[in-house]
């Protein structure tokens, strides 16, 4: 039986008096929520939550979202405070998209993510996501009502077909934190006269709060270091020919370069597969090898320019010292710990090659 079916069970058990808990409530309508936002605010916490359109009685009829908002001194008081702003039953165990604000994220996101691994309903199983220029509540708010989640699951759907921002959920931000002391989370902003969500590249999380964000080319680097193809096509001028081509795959290859047992460099090898999109003719012999090394080139300043935000901030959130360890354990173990220290200074040595399907 799944979480979430178990703990709606539970739910109606108590709702339904059958436990030996006093006053139980009665069962009517359930408040299924599926979007939380967490804000810092001036006396605590605040949390605005969404359950998305609903349907109620027999015929289902559409209602609009249901958003809660309270503050409290801490997530759990909050999230206690919300039970009793609604006449329905206030369920968590559906939420399924957190949205942290700016300033909580600069504050540490670590109490939010410990607080959702202890509670029996939250789970870390939620698609997380960075507010930027913006509140959490002012984007949880932004669906009107029909509610934000269409929009959040279009992006997550999208992000996982490889079309729009790499998604994250809080588990696997969390685990990052614990382990490699940094993670990246996938950005949103209200943008528009419509003032809707859209991706706006990545924050980078330490242990101590937000260190920076990666937009445009270095939002661009970060998803070839992290192995995934970007959701962009280039465009080449190639005299009188343009060609067009887009990334299809990655892979990448990390080496340390250990002299007396200590990091003085670290290889990179990124291998990036290309399709051609669109030409005015097919390149073919010298076109072809310029257009290749044009591609590089750019893969390249991609990647470097989101390694130099990385080591300044000494964050390396994609693992590269983890995967250059795998084939040196035993040094690994022994310098993981001052890691993150060692990367902001290690000497990185990139080299791109693109392969070209036409």
């Amino acid at each position: 039986m799944n979480k979430s079916l178990a703990l709606l069970l539970g739910a109606c058990l108590l709702l339904s008096g059958c436990t030996g808990l006093p006053a139980a409530r009665e069962m009517g309508d359930m408040a299924l929520l599926r979007t939380m936002g967490v804000d810092l605010a001036p006396e605590g916490l605040e949390i605005t939550a969404s359950t998305g359109p609903r349907a109620r009685g027999l015929q289902g009829t559409g209602e609009p979202a249901l958003v809660l908002s309270a503050r409290e001194d801490s997530l759990s008081a909050a999230c206690l405070a919300l039970q009793g702003l609604s006449d329905s039953y206030v369920f968590f165990g559906y939420v399924d998209q957190l949205l942290l604000g700016e300033e909580l994220a600069r504050s540490g996101a670590l109490p939010v993510l410990d607080y959702f691994a202890r509670d029996v309903e939250l789970g870390l199983g939620a698609q997380l996501w960075l507010t930027r220029g913006t509140t959490a509540r002012a984007a949880v708010e932004s669906g009107g009502e029909q509610g934000v989640e269409g929009r959040l699951s279009t992006l997550q759907t999208d992000g996982k077909l490889g079309v729009a921002a790499i998604t994250r959920t809080a588990g696997e931000i969390y685990t990052d934190l614990l382990e490699r002391g940094a993670a990246f989370v996938p950005v949103l902003t209200l943008e528009g006269e419509d003032a809707s969500l859209r991706e706006s590249g990545y924050g980078v999380l330490g242990p101590e709060g937000l260190t920076g964000f990666l937009e445009g080319e270095a939002a661009r680097g970060l998803e070839l270091l992290a192995g995934r193809a970007p959701a962009q096509v280039l465009t080449v001028e190639l005299g009188s020919n343009q060609v067009s081509a887009r990334p299809q795959a990655v892979s990448l290859r990390a080496e340390l370069d250990l002299q007396e047992g200590e990091p003085a460099g670290l290889k990179l090898e990124c291998r990036v597969e290309m399709g051609l999109t669109e030409d005015r003719r097919s390149p073919t012999g010298e076109e072809l090898a310029q257009l290749r090394r044009r591609l590089e080139r750019r893969a390249l300043e991609q990647i470097e320019s989101a390694l130099a935000s990385l080591q300044e901030w000494g964050a390396d959130c994609v693992g590269l010292g983890a995967k250059a360890g795998l084939a040196c354990p035993g040094e690994w173990r022994r310098i993981q710990e001052d890691w993150p220290a060692l990367f902001g200074r290690v000497k990185i040595e990139t080299d791109v090659r693109v392969v070209i399907y036409e």
